[in-house]
């Protein structure tokens, strides 16, 4: 696809308002599906935007916005109306129209908290992300109802703590539909103990840091891959050298994930330790769906593992869903969702499947990127849930999802997974130990509200992980890590 631009206007906007209707393609000259021209007129009194898109059978649209003009955000301005127009002429030339409309960031959410946060109200705040950003009204609606519950849920006294984040890169199998770094085969599993010893050493350091920079810790979230893929003596270990910072947590979740890796043991050793909150994921109760998808577990072993949990006394136990899986229609995932609800779990989420590069359904073909069949599942979770008491409490979007769609965390009032609210609200900063892991430092914010970010990646794979260890660089690592996280917290004046 080949963007050619004439105005003051960012190309990355238009490109990735594109990939909503032509999902995998390239921005170059060559090869193109499809040629766009985006003129941008600016005037005294409002804001024009001109855009053709021509396909390489040799048919064309052209399309055309007027927004009126802001001065004081012209700049947006231009965004809207560009966006506008690309977006009214791609929806004529396929004949789709992207249900979150010209919304392409991951949390639509935050779109809607800066209209209630500038006095508008719920209904209001929706009218205005339905006329500007041309998003269906139910997800203008969802958008506004998941800030509002953010907002009722995050307190004063959050910004100035922290989390923390414990990578376990590692799965029994992996799923065709995967997108995470996580490690299954024989080789890669066999560095667990490895890792573990360094993880454990990475886990004393950092809470060295939070304990000199004076933190509290909120809450503390141990996910993967699968960390119950770790057998009960490793997982006893892990979890006991969490020490203080899991102890004083206001919460402790073990994301358990598969059920073919929940065991008695496991749960009662969890527990012992003081967890308080666990994942138990079947994605679908569809068998045929399960083993089409590489999922090596059954209907009958997600029940087992659901009621393993709940024996052992864990609190809240939250149910992953996919919709949109190959081969689960609308009438199966609905039937999912009638058994889940029943089931009561504290927490729901309801991801829309997502395709991305390093995933086998990728490799075979599997995209559908008007996702009807998605569409119809998504809406149909969300009357499932609000019927059976849940609310919606968190949200965010993937590149490539199955007809633009979203992920949406429900829960029962007052059962609140926190971690991912302050994740997705960017409310402090998350300490994160592991391959892969990213840890997060976020600033207390200034009069406007604005909290600077700054990101300090891990090593992405075990392997490189834990070739620190070897090559006798962890050491300047460990210091160059605590320089900058120190430097960012005193030049906020956090420290």
């Amino acid at each position: 696809m080949r963007i050619e631009i004439e105005g003051d206007l960012n190309p990355y906007y238009i490109q990735t308002i594109a990939m909503a209707f032509f999902p995998g393609e390239k921005f170059r000259d060559e090869d193109n599906r499809l040629v766009s021209h985006v003129v941008l007129t600016d005037s005294e009194d409002g804001s024009h935007s001109s855009v053709t898109l021509s396909d390489r059978d040799g048919g064309s649209v052209s399309a055309n916005d007027f927004e009126p003009w802001r001065k004081d955000g012209a700049d947006r301005t231009r965004k809207l109306s560009s966006g506008r127009a690309f977006f009214k002429a791609a929806t004529a030339l396929t004949g789709y129209r992207p249900p979150w409309g010209i919304m392409t960031g991951v949390r639509p959410s935050k779109l809607a908290t800066e209209f209630l946060t500038a006095g508008l109200d719920e209904r209001e705040s929706a009218d205005e992300i339905i006329g500007s950003y041309l998003a269906y009204p139910e997800k203008a609606r969802l958008a506004v109802e998941v800030a509002r519950a953010e907002k009722d849920l995050i307190r004063p006294d959050d910004f100035g703590k922290c989390s923390v984040y414990i990578a376990i890169p590692f799965c029994p199998t992996r799923c065709d539909y995967c997108s995470f770094v996580s490690y299954t085969s024989r080789r890669l599993l066999s560095l667990i103990p490895e890792y573990l010893k360094r993880l454990r050493d990475d886990i004393s350091f950092t809470t060295g840091i939070i304990r000199d920079l004076g933190l509290t810790v909120s809450t503390v979230y141990i996910g993967g891959g699968t960390p119950t893929v770790l057998d009960p003596q490793s997982l006893d270990a892990l979890l006991g050298s969490l020490g203080d910072l899991a102890e004083n947590a206001e919460e402790f979740t073990l994301e358990a994930g598969r059920p073919d890796t929940i065991t008695p043991e496991k749960m009662k050793i969890a527990v012992s330790h003081g967890v308080r909150r666990v994942s138990v994921n079947p994605q679908t109760l569809n068998d045929e769906v399960l083993a089409s998808i590489g999922r090596k577990h059954t209907v009958k072993q997600f029940f087992e593992a659901y009621e393993i949990a709940r024996s052992a006394g864990i609190g809240t136990v939250n149910v992953d869903l996919i919709a949109g899986l190959p081969g689960d229609d609308p009438d199966s995932f609905a039937r999912t969702c009638e058994r889940i609800t029943d089931l009561r779990p504290e927490n729901l989420t309801v991801h829309t499947f997502t395709v991305k590069k390093s995933a086998k359904l990728k490799e075979e073909g599997a995209f559908d990127r008007e996702g009807k069949d998605a569409e119809k599942s998504v809406s149909l979770s969300a009357g499932y849930a609000r019927d059976a008491g849940y609310r919606p409490y968190y949200m965010y979007r993937q590149k490539n999802t199955v007809g633009n769609l979203e992920n949406v965390g429900y829960s029962f009032p007052g059962s609140e997974c926190m971690y991912n609210v302050y994740m997705m609200e960017e409310i402090h900063s998350v300490f994160a130990c592991g391959a892969s892991a990213v840890t997060k430092l976020v600033s207390l914010g200034d009069a406007a509200g604005y909290r600077d970010i700054k990101r300090i990646f891990e090593s992405k794979y075990p392997y490189e992980y834990l070739r620190e260890s070897e090559n006798g660089q962890l050491y300047e690592k460990r210091e160059k890590l605590a320089a900058d996280i120190f430097s960012f917290y005193r030049e906020h004046g956090m420290a």
